[in-house]
């Protein structure tokens, strides 16, 4: 029964295959997506605290 179950840590040491294009086109076309959709809600949510703290503000007239 033991004999049945593999060792994930000895395929690490086997070689390691090329891919084929295609697929690491789409891997970094999917990389570049994420990247593209965490940089855009780093410009959405940055600005927040200074806008909260604009609303609280007062202005002192007088």
């Amino acid at each position: 029964m033991a004999n049945e179950f593999k060792n994930p840590f000895k395929e690490l040491d086997r070689k390691l295959l090329e891919v084929p294009p295609e697929m690491r086109q789409k891997v970094m076309n999917d990389i570049a997506i994420a990247k593209l959709i965490m940089d855009m809600a780093i410009l959405v949510t940055s600005n927040y605290s200074s806008l909260i703290s604009g609303l609280f503000k007062t202005n002192k007239r007088g």
